[in-house]
């Protein structure tokens, strides 16, 4: 008798993970460019970022999802997990 509740399709879950993350990388967006004015960025060398301002915030925007959106599917991967995996062998008891 399996009394583990059945698991939403895969599609359901990824779109459970990538709309939040989505939002939040437009929110992570705007707090980062209402402090950070995109021109006056610098490489970790000291030399200037030389891209237009849209290629900047397209690029931040896709790093921040990236980065949400795997904190989510790491906490989906975590909470969907088996309690006891039924195919590894047990350790003897001594």
């Amino acid at each position: 008798m399996n009394t583990t509740p059945e698991r939403p399709p895969l599609a359901s879950r990824v779109l459970c993970v990538l709309w939040p993350s989505f939002l939040m990388a437009g929110v992570l967006e705007m707090l980062v460019f209402s402090l950070v004015d995109p021109g006056s960025l610098q490489w970790f060398g000291g030399v200037p970022v030389e891209w237009a301002p849209q290629a900047v915030y397209t690029v931040a925007f896709l790093v921040f999802w990236l980065v949400v959106s795997t904190a989510g599917a790491l906490t989906q991967v975590l909470t969907t997990l088996p309690d006891e995996p039924e195919t590894l062998p047990r350790r003897p008891s001594l």
